[in-house]
């Protein structure tokens, strides 16, 4: 059954790169990459049950808080231009 749902999950998360690949714009893309980054941390989660190795749930988690924020800032520099430093140092400046 877990194998099963390996497999569901596997084809996702080609779909989520195929999407990444040949979204037509960049928030497509960044959300995409989100998508992938998601499945790629239920993967480990039942890659981790299958194998019966409990600290993959770290693993997995780690990984999500990781992708959550890469995301957060992607977003932000594609937004803004940069990820906030110029506007602090030229605020000071002044």
């Amino acid at each position: 059954m877990f194998a099963t749902a390996t497999v569901g999950v596997l084809v996702s998360m080609s779909l989520a790169l195929v999407r990444a690949l040949l979204g037509p714009t960049v928030y497509d893309r960044v959300l995409a990459v989100n998508t992938f980054g998601t499945k790629t941390v239920l993967l480990i989660a039942v890659l981790g049950f299958l194998t019966e190795r409990p600290e993959f749930l770290d693993l997995a988690l780690v990984y999500a808080l990781i992708n959550f924020i890469g995301t957060i800032a992607v977003l932000k520099f594609f937004e803004f231009g940069d990820l906030g430093l110029t506007r602090r140092i030229s605020r000071e400046a002044d």
